[in-house]
């Protein structure tokens, strides 16, 4: 068993798109894809990376063709458990060879980049969107983000010095990836050189969960309204540019 099932197989995916912090990351990266479906229309989409499902059975109860990959077995299990009309395989975003080129109006890649540790994985991971999206087609790529995880891990755990002297940071505060740790992070700056090496167009990109996953004990303590009023904020603020680098999640809306 890899580190990667080992973490998931003890992780709550389900639970966590469904707390208050996860509902903003949903409800704001549901709402992007929206925009992208022309109204009445049923399309294509590809979720590579689909973990228990929450993207794609929400989609499929919306009537569109879902496709859902997903590497951890326990995972795709639980979403093949909830019976819905998606067509789900096993597999891995860097080897998509089961799936015919051009198909998806729409692939989301809500998952895979957090874990692919090299430049060389992530652009395999990306030439397999491109080649199975529709030429003109939208590629939702996202990331954790490098401030969030130096806020919320080094400093707030109190782990700053070890990361340091382990050579886990550089001495400018950026994370060193490899295949030692679960999650890789990044900076818009290594965004956007992903998107010119593979050749990819950026319609615009997002903080999907902005300020949230900081927040959590006083989302948690919001009223209906409260929490209504802080969704309505983040919708309106999740393009500007001061937020993007310190959000948890960022999501790269792309055109193949």
């Amino acid at each position: 068993m890899t580190a990667l099932e080992k973490y998931y197989n003890k992780f709550n995916e389900d639970h966590r798109l469904t707390t208050r912090h996860g509902l903003v990351e949903f409800t704001t990266s549901l709402k992007y894809i929206h925009d992208f479906i022309p109204e009445g229309c049923h399309v294509n989409i590809l979720d590579v990376g689909a973990g228990t499902g929450r993207y794609s059975v929400a989609l499929a109860n919306e009537g569109h063709n879902v496709t859902a990959v997903e590497l951890v077995p326990r995972n795709l299990a639980v979403l093949e458990s909830k019976h819905a009309n998606v067509n789900c395989w096993p597999g891995n975003a860097m080897d998509l060879h089961f799936l015919p080129d051009a198909k998806f109006d729409i692939t989301l890649l809500f998952g895979p980049l957090y874990h692919l540790h090299t430049e060389e994985e992530m652009l395999k991971a990306f030439a397999q969107a491109r080649r199975v999206t529709k030429k003109g087609g939208i590629i939702f790529a996202a990331y954790v983000m490098n401030e969030y995880s130096i806020i919320s891990y080094c400093f707030k755990k109190n782990k700053i010095k070890e990361c340091l002297q382990n050579g886990e940071l550089t001495l400018d505060f950026h994370t060193v990836s490899s295949p030692d740790q679960l999650y890789s992070y990044f900076r818009l700056e290594d965004i956007d050189s992903l998107n010119k090496k593979s050749g990819l167009e950026r319609i615009k990109i997002i903080a999907a969960d902005g300020p949230a996953d900081y927040m959590r004990q006083t989302l948690n303590a919001m009223d209906e309204e409260e929490f209504e009023l802080f969704l309505k904020y983040h919708l309106s603020t999740c393009e500007r540019p001061e937020l993007l680098g310190a959000s948890s999640h960022t999501v790269d809306i792309l055109r193949n």
